[in-house]
């Protein structure tokens, strides 16, 4: 199976919309629904007008998840929570991700499209060195499915969570760029 990838656009927020609700993503996205929710928090980026991507996931040229990706450095904020509990290099770039339907988990695609990922993110950011992920620590199925990709637990500690109803406790991950040998 292939996996790649697309800038999301305006006419799959109805199928994003539905996949924000369903109960696996609804838990740890905790994100609203609604058409103007979905424009609000998705349509900059649609547009090309964020610094993050919202990239369609398809395997085998259906889709099956969503990834965001960007560059620490272009969210201060955030990247202070990663610097407060760890070293974090230029230019690292962070995802996050989601399988849309519940039926597609367990089945290892988390893993392929978060390597799929990876791979392609050493070409879209040729500057990063590291690629780091904070996972909220109840969520052993996302940072296991980064283990499988080939991050590595390097901190842990508090971070803002998605989910005000999750422990502040978050693990980061990182994968750094493979050095040529």
């Amino acid at each position: 199976m292939s996996y790649s990838f697309r800038r999301l656009t305006r006419a799959e927020f109805p199928l994003l919309a539905g996949w924000l609700a369903n109960p696996h993503v609804a838990r740890w996205w905790n994100h609203e629904t609604s058409p103007e929710a979905v424009e609000r928090d998705f349509g900059t980026s649609a547009d090309g007008g964020e610094p993050s991507e919202d990239l369609l996931v398809l395997r085998d040229d259906l889709p099956v998840g969503l990834i965001q990706r960007c560059r620490l450095r272009d969210y201060p904020e955030y990247l202070t929570e990663f610097e407060a509990l760890t070293d974090v290099p230029a230019e690292t770039a962070t995802i996050d991700y989601l399988i849309g339907e519940a039926g597609l988990t367990g089945e290892g695609i988390g893993t392929a499209m978060i390597a799929a990922i990876v791979a392609d993110t050493w070409s879209a950011y040729p500057d990063s060195a590291a690629i780091m992920v904070a996972v909220v620590a109840g969520n052993r199925p996302s940072w296991r499915a980064l283990e499988r990709a080939g991050f590595r637990r390097v901190a842990e500690g508090p971070m803002e969570p998605d989910n005000p109803i999750d422990d502040p406790l978050h693990y980061v991950y990182r994968v750094d760029r493979p050095q040529p040998v």
